[in-house]
């Protein structure tokens, strides 16, 4: 997630101070990924470092104001302009859950996938109820309300997320089934025709020792 652009994106509306920010932006959002003052305050200091934004005076209860500067909208517009990188994806807990759950001692993969499908499903209902009250909103208030726009296209990005999550475990258990399956097919491995040759030729030296000896007994 991109703090730095989204805060950019809002000041390109106007001044704004950092709670404002941080407000308009779980506005946005719906709260999705909530920020905390700090957050806003540490990342307009940084950009003011870089040239990307100024003070620009205080409102009329004495909030410091920031302003986009030409650099900052420069870097809003490339931003904009320039496709999300996936070829470097961010770590993801629960891929690498199952990655370890692979032969980890004492742990069930089929549970893991199966507590998690759960979760997954239950989640996707409970986005599907939020973006029927955003539909109902949009609706309403038409082109006027950005915010409810904006949050109806997280939401649905959340919602095609976990439907394409709840696949994937899908495909992992049934991947678990057919390789279980094949391992029991085939077996425990064959012996090599070197082994068996091997095995027979000691058998056969050991019953010629035992009538050799019988012969020699009193």
């Amino acid at each position: 997630m991109s703090i730095r652009h989204g805060l950019l994106a809002l000041l390109e509306r106007g001044p704004r101070y950092g709670s404002q920010l941080r407000t308009e932006f779980e506005s946005r959002t719906g709260s999705t990924w909530p920020l905390n003052v700090g957050q806003v305050y540490t990342t307009l200091s940084r950009l003011e470092r870089d040239g990307m934004v100024v003070q620009d005076g205080e409102d009329e209860a004495g909030h410091p104001l920031y302003a986009i500067t030409d650099s900052g909208r420069v870097e809003l517009r490339s931003w904009f302009e320039h496709p999300v990188d996936r070829t470097s994806p961010a770590r993801d807990e629960l891929a690498i859950k199952l990655a370890m759950a692979v032969g980890a001692p004492g742990v069930d993969i089929r549970d893991v996938i199966q507590s998690q499908r759960r979760h997954t499903v239950k989640a996707m209902q409970d986005y599907t109820r939020l973006k029927a009250q955003a539909l109902t909103a949009v609706e309403k208030n038409g082109d006027r309300e950005r915010d409810d726009i904006a949050w109806l296209l997280v939401l649905e990005q959340l919602i095609f997320q976990t439907e394409a999550e709840a696949r994937w475990l899908d495909h992992c258990e049934s991947r678990l089934i057919r390789l279980s399956s094949t391992a029991q097919a085939a077996g425990p491995e064959p012996a090599s025709p070197g082994a068996v040759a091997g095995a027979a030729g000691t058998g056969a030296r050991a019953a010629a020792g035992t009538e050799e000896t019988a012969r020699h007994r009193p």
